[in-house]
């Protein structure tokens, strides 16, 4: 009798920790239990603690009330111009009814699924591949505005539609990349030649600069020059009007000058008169017979004597040099002659017109 007690009292302690954990329901921050009493909506449990009727009430669903997101597989999508490409696509949602979520649909992420497909497909088909390339923006417009019309009746919002990849056949790929790359190869011959086109512009702008320069240093140069020659010649004239050299000075400086002209390298024979004593008088004489012409009165302040003795210096010097030369215009006939003496062809030594002309030389 007693052991019958003890189960009794044992199961009603398990009866009352199970009817009192059934009718205590802790809900998680955003989360929301929908709860049925006898297979019936009754009400929706908030976050926090709440009461149920055990063995009456029972949690239908527990809908998470955060933002999802869900990526989609691949989907092949047919463009309008008749070419295949595959698509990748993520969608943000969240569930703003847990009622309507789960007595309007159900398996409400499979139906979004294939909402957005069927929607791709539509959207897709109407666009060929370079522009659907280039308009997602336009696509995840249109597909956000279907989808968030669409599950708008069953509690659940579209906040974005993202499209991830585009991919189109490796056949078109391949053509894409050929088409871009000649692209870069015109862009960058083109970029070439106008970088050329500038080198060789500013090239010859300097060029151009330069000769200009060039030519200004040039004449502002011959200018200076001309202008020191200029000064030079006044100077030189004004010193010698202001000296009033007399005759002998004159042919003091032409004698002077003699052997500069006797050094020139195109002079071989350069012929002194003999008389040169006489030559040099008679030179005095008509710069002199010039000096009175033109009222040139020789200085007082020159010394006469050490002018004549200057000028006798120079003329035996000039007539040593003119004897040197003399002489060595002679060696050099005198070996011209020895030279061609063996060479005299018969007719010359019978007295021709040859001989005759080497005569001629010789005499000369």
């Amino acid at each position: 009798m007693e052991a019958i007690i003890l189960v009794l009292v044992i199961v009603i302690a398990v009866f009352a920790v199970t009817t009192l954990v059934k009718s205590v329901r802790i809900v998680p921050q955003q989360r929301m239990d929908v709860v049925e009493r006898l297979g019936k909506y009754k009400r929706t449990l908030s976050p926090g603690l709440n009461l149920l009727v055990p063995f009456i009430d029972a949690v239908r669903t527990k809908v998470d009330m955060r933002e999802q997101v869900v990526s989609f597989p691949p989907q092949p999508v047919i463009t309008s111009d008749n070419l295949v490409v595959s698509i990748d696509t993520v969608l943000y949602f969240k569930v703003v009814d847990p009622v309507r979520a789960t007595y309007e649909i159900s398996h409400f992420l499979q139906a979004i699924e294939q909402l957005t497909v069927t929607t791709l497909r539509n959207v897709i088909g109407s666009l060929d591949l370079e522009r659907a390339l280039t308009s997602r923006e336009e696509i995840n417009k249109h597909l956000s505005g279907v989808l968030d019309e669409t599950t708008g009746r069953w509690g659940i919002k579209v906040t974005r539609v993202e499209i991830k990849a585009i991919e189109p056949p490796p056949s078109i790929r391949d053509s894409m990349e050929k088409q871009m790359r000649a692209e870069r190869d015109r862009r960058a011959a083109i970029l070439n030649a106008e970088g050329h086109k500038q080198a060789q512009i500013l090239t010859a702008e300097g060029e151009k600069q330069a000769a200009v320069l060039r030519a200004d240093g040039d004449r502002q140069a011959r200018i200076l020059q001309a202008e020191g020659q200029a000064k030079a010649i006044r100077t030189v004239f004004d010193a010698i009007h202001q000296a009033n050299p007399s005759q002998k000075v004159l042919a003091y400086q032409y004698l002077q000058s003699l052997p500069q002209i006797a050094n020139g390298s195109a002079n071989k024979v350069w012929i002194v008169p003999t008389e040169l004593t006489k030559a040099l008088e008679g030179l005095g004489g008509a710069l002199g017979g010039l000096a009175n012409m033109a009222g040139d009165v020789p200085s007082q302040n020159v010394d006469s004597e050490a002018v004549e003795r200057e000028a006798a210096a120079a003329a035996e010097a000039a007539a040593a040099e003119a004897q040197r030369v003399n002489a060595e215009v002679r060696a050099a006939e005198a070996e011209s002659t020895s030279s061609a003496l063996p060479q005299v062809p018969p007719t010359a030594a019978l007295g021709g017109a040859d001989y005759a002309g080497e005569d001629h030389i010789q005499k000369a």
